[in-house]
């Protein structure tokens, strides 16, 4: 047994996996004496998302290591993994203690150096001052918001906690104050919840829930291994958009780059439940993404969206709608990461309902001025008796150094000029906006072309759009929303870069967990729709709903 418990195993790559594993997850919790071996993680088994979790891999290296396991047909010993580009001898000191090779008759190998000396990784109550965000940390007592704010910057500049003795180095924590929230915290630093969780603690019982959201007991189901611990996945409480301002019905319509969503990702349940609730708490209608690895990685987030398994989508108190989604029949663009496909996912119960999706032909450049990287995906919609077009875009950002917010005309950025099938769309469709990954800020000349044909830019370039743990603020202005002059009429004034709630304990983010979904954050534009005086149907948000039979382009699912 002992061979069988030392790696991780995978995390599931879809709910309905988890009544396949054969071992109980409250049952390998109470493994304490073992449970050293099982913090490593198999490296000849193991996803990207799960090679991510070690300290130094990022998603570029994760692929290295992955393509290089399949070259060579699996790692014989550890030290094979020096070899992957991107580790090297260095890297692999760092990891060595995180990861073995096992095969498959489930015996592991480890390196002779890297067998454990300590037992840090028993079972504990309490925070995990490592990973505990400053809204956490407050619900220590004796811990203020200004104490919590020190430890979060404390950590950020010097590292992870080495023990809670490291404590007293914080600015306004003494000894005494030390001796009062010892009992109530902990150091660790294996691949445990990071930010933004529901309390960062690791109660070690059967009757908690699973991090997966998934509300099934722990004597009812078997439960993943191989992810976070035992804890809670919680949303804040949010207050839904009425649906109307000024007295008039609203739609809001969203872009989301979901950087690098293959179907294996789109199946993480911490992904799944950041996109799903991100749409429904924003009262978002109709989103369009970008970078899709798999054609069918939308398709699992509007299953959930209909058919929920999560809880937290589950017992969302709101009609949730009835989703659809259409994805690019062949890609839209081509990176150093491979091909990508672009795609829409919007709620047909409230009046809307895809015309055409098609993907234009002519390339458009990316941000160094080469043709055939890009192609804009075009979505036609009804939206009760008015019709929308969406240009999809996704342009490749500008090289490192020029990612900062601002113009980048000192570099010398070309622009990209719009292809002859955008200016066709932008003379021949009244309401038409221009939405996705633009790799510039709106005020450079790289997107002097959409000026010229009269679109006007939502966010201005101090606006950033990504996001990361270690930057939650953002530092880059690269994803926006332009309107046609027909359509700026009926926008309402609102926009807004989403930051809350993108983040999920069970998301890798480097060693730890409680990373971001993406590096993007979504863009969401608000504008008025027309009721139309026959009012067949009428849903929540005040759409009126015409009926057109049971029309269904090719590219719907």
């Amino acid at each position: 047994m002992g061979g069988n418990l030392g790696c991780h195993r995978s995390i599931p790559k879809d709910p309905t996996d988890l009544k396949h594993n054969k071992r109980k997850f409250s049952a390998a919790c109470n493994f304490s004496h073992i449970l050293v071996n099982q913090e490593r993680l198999n490296i000849n088994t193991a996803t990207e998302e799960e090679l991510m979790t070690l300290p130094g891999v990022n998603r570029a290296v994760a692929q290295n290591i992955v393509e290089y396991r399949d070259c060579i047909g699996g790692f014989k010993k550890v030290e094979d993994l020096a070899l992957v580009s991107g580790i090297g001898a260095t890297k692999l000191e760092m990891i060595k203690l995180e990861i073995c090779v096992s095969g498959k008759n489930g015996s592991s190998q480890h390196s002779p150096s890297s067998v454990r000396k300590d037992h840090e990784h028993l079972a504990c109550t309490g925070m995990n001052i490592n990973t505990a965000t400053a809204a956490q940390l407050e619900s220590i007592r004796g811990i203020t918001e200004k104490i919590a704010r020190s430890i979060v910057d404390y950590r950020a500049g010097h590292g992870p906690f080495k023990s809670i003795e490291d404590l007293v180095k914080v600015n306004y924590i003494n000894s005494s104050l030390l001796d009062k929230i010892r009992f109530q915290v902990f150091v660790a630093r294996s691949r445990t919840p990071s930010t933004y969780t529901n309390g960062g603690f690791t109660c070690m019982t059967k009757s908690q829930p699973s991090p997966t959201s998934y509300s099934l007991r722990s004597e009812d189901a078997d439960l993943p291994s191989g992810g976070p611990p035992h804890i809670l996945s919680a949303r804040s409480t949010v207050e839904l958009p009425p649906g109307h301002r000024d007295g008039r019905p609203v739609m809001r319509v969203a872009t989301w780059n979901l950087q690098r969503c293959s179907s294996e990702k789109a199946n993480n349940p911490g992904v799944k439940e950041v996109v799903c609730m991100t749409l429904l708490e924003n009262d978002i209608k109709i989103l369009a993404v970008q970078d899709l690895v798999d054609r069918d990685a939308l398709d699992k987030f509007c299953v959930e969206l209909n058919q929920p398994i999560l809880s937290t989508v589950r017992k969302w108190r709101e009609p949730r709608g009835v989703w659809k989604c259409c994805v690019s029949d062949t890609p839209t663009g081509h990176s150093s990461k491979g091909a990508h496909y672009s795609g829409f996912l919007w709620d047909n119960s409230c009046g809307i309902e895809l015309r055409e999706a098609v993907v234009l032909e002519n390339p458009i450049a990316d941000g160094n001025g080469k043709q055939g990287q890009s192609l804009p995906y075009l979505g036609r919609f009804y939206v009760g008796s008015s019709e929308l077009s969406l240009v999809n875009v996704h342009l490749q950002a500008p090289p490192s150094g020029e990612q900062n917010g601002r113009s980048h005309t000192s570099n010398g950025h070309k622009a990209p000029p719009l292809s002859g099938k955008i200016q066709e769309t932008l003379k021949g469709d009244r309401d038409v906006a221009v939405l996705g990954v633009f790799g510039a800020a709106c005020d450079g000349p790289a997107l002097e072309a959409l000026k010229k044909e009269k679109l006007s830019a939502l966010l201005p370039a101090s606006v950033y759009t990504n996001i990361s743990t270690s930057a939650p603020r953002g530092s880059s202005c690269l994803d926006n929303i332009w309107l046609s002059r027909s359509l700026k009429k009926i926008y309402t004034g609102h926009c807004c870069v989403v930051r809350e709630g993108l983040t999920n304990p069970w998301i890798p983010d480097n060693w730890s967990w409680g990373g971001v979904a993406s590096d993007h954050c979504p863009v969401m534009a608000e504008f008025f729709v027309d009721i139309m005086p026959k009012e067949p149907g009428r849903h929540g948000n005040g759409i009126a709903s015409v009926d057109r039979g049971d029309m269904m382009t090719k590219h719907e699912r």
